[in-house]
């Protein structure tokens, strides 16, 4: 005799991990971060959203491991402040560096500011998604804790990206870390740390 049919969504398998990642991935492209939800990600790849919960924790820890980057922004910039504000833009650089610079990071991050810049919108995943992943934590590492500052931060960073990485201007897109880190060091650490005008 068999038993009951089995109802609802389906346990975790060995691949479940995968297949959320995937339903994640096609959510955020399609529907951008602020609509993607725990409960549609689930939906999608057939899973109880409790089960989204216990691999990856809080909607913006999914998204992070949906763009298989290897560092979270959220850990990894409050390190940058260790040694205090002063030379911290030389740090952050070389963090920021280190992700832009690896094959395997780069192409999901140049692949997400492509979209972003291509749908000119405040609902992109560049600025809902990432942007205040890396807002949240910087503005939480300086002595004022200044959104100005944070956001001029993020100009250079962005304008930075764009060069060397998306448009791949030379010489910027071939020119060494540590010359990159030379040249643009100081404007970020007077955004940093600077006299307000």
């Amino acid at each position: 005799m068999s038993g009951a049919p089995n109802r609802g969504r389906r346990p975790g398998g060995p691949d479940t991990r995968g297949q959320i990642l995937d339903s994640a991935r096609a959510s955020f492209a399609e529907k951008g971060f602020g609509r993607t939800t725990i409960r549609s990600v689930a939906a999608q790849a057939g899973v109880d959203p409790s089960l989204v919960h216990h691999y990856f924790g809080s909607k913006d820890d999914l998204f992070v491991a949906a763009l298989e980057i290897r560092i979270d922004p959220r850990d990894i910039i409050p390190t940058a402040f260790e040694g205090g504000a002063d030379g911290a833009a030389e740090r952050l650089l070389e963090i920021f560096l280190s992700v832009w610079d690896d094959p395997e990071s780069r192409l999901p991050l140049v692949a997400l500011v492509r979209n972003s810049l291509a749908r000119e919108s405040t609902h992109s995943l560049l600025h809902e998604g990432m942007l205040r992943l890396i807002f949240a934590p910087l503005r939480e590492a300086l002595p004022d804790r200044s959104e100005r500052r944070a956001q001029l931060v993020a100009t250079q960073m962005i304008g930075l990206v764009v060069g060397r990485y998306v448009l791949r201007l030379e010489p910027l897109a071939s020119m060494p870390g540590e010359e990159v880190i030379a040249w643009v060091a100081p404007n970020i650490q007077r955004y940093l740390t600077g006299e307000e005008p």
